[in-house]
């Protein structure tokens, strides 16, 4: 197996870095800290311009269509300069879930959004018993009409409290934490059910 990257990926990895080398000293992260989102809009609308918000996607919703190695090669380089902005909140966390969860008018409908970096995301899923078991989901959403209602807690929402959107993960049937719903044809409803929530 080779893992020596691409020439396109050392280019990527180059410019990543070169970038957050000129703009992410520390006292460059330390003014980012104190502005309102406590991270920098201006940097994200140059990760924009670099492509890096619609890396993961593909092209006909605006994106670059990279895979999970462009993924990688990106958050290495935002964790070693520790970077504040809601990469992993927005990209990898809840444009993932609308990537590999949403229907295909909802992905052309947020992705370019995303990729021009005009809409943040946020996955809120941890609840509080729940500890590190995914499968322990208390929420529940019911059908109210054309919409749902969303009934229960969500904790340590990274990114939340600047989100436009928030990708909610709750229970359409079974008990809290049922692993086995019994039908398999389930997992195709889930997926076509996938809502977004705009935060109050």
């Amino acid at each position: 197996m080779d893992f020596a990257l691409t020439d396109e990926q050392r280019l990527l990895k180059e410019s990543v870095e070169r970038l957050l080398a000129d703009r992410y000293r520390f006292e460059d992260r330390q003014r980012f800290m104190a502005e309102p989102t406590g991270w920098s809009r201006v940097l994200w609308r140059n990760y924009a311009e670099l492509g890096l918000l619609g890396l993961p996607f593909e092209e006909k919703h605006g994106g670059v269509g990279g895979g999970p190695v462009e993924t990688m090669i990106v958050m290495e380089a935002f964790g070693r300069a520790l970077a504040l902005e809601p990469f992993f909140a927005t990209i990898v966390l809840g444009g993932g879930l609308l990537r590999l969860g949403a229907d295909e008018a909802m992905r052309a409908a947020l992705i370019p959004q995303i990729a021009a970096g005009d809409l943040l995301l946020a996955f809120a899923h941890a609840e509080r018993q729940s500890r590190y078991d995914l499968a322990d989901i208390a929420t529940a959403a019911r059908r109210d009409g054309a919409d749902y209602v969303l009934d229960g807690v969500k904790s340590l929402v990274i990114h939340g409290d600047c989100a436009d959107k928030l990708v909610v993960s709750a229970r359409l049937v079974g008990a809290r934490a049922d692993r086995d719903l019994g039908r398999p044809h389930l997992r195709d409803e889930i997926r076509d059910e996938l809502a977004i929530v705009t935060p109050p």
